[in-house]
């Protein structure tokens, strides 16, 4: 399972979500199937960490969300967190 963080190429801004396939997720982001990044295509992978178990990914996106902060999300993206 992964958690994957993507960028929007239109406005720059950053969705967290994890997966067991991110690939066919990226595909779905892109396809307009996600209501959340419907209106921020087209978006990019720019992070993914993986892990055993989705409830190991689960609660490692959780805890990116609750962070509610683009510097954390950039410094995690530039491996500094």
């Amino acid at each position: 399972f992964w958690i994957y963080i993507l960028r929007s190429l239109k406005n720059q801004s950053y969705y967290v979500g994890y997966s067991e396939d991110v690939g066919n997720r990226l595909f779905a982001h892109n396809e307009g199937k996600v209501k959340a990044t419907r209106y921020l295509r087209p978006l990019e992978v720019i992070y993914t960490e993986v892990y055993s178990t989705a409830t190991e990914a689960r609660k490692r996106e959780y805890y990116i969300k609750r962070q509610k902060s683009r510097k954390f999300i950039e410094e995690l993206i530039n491996n500094k967190v």
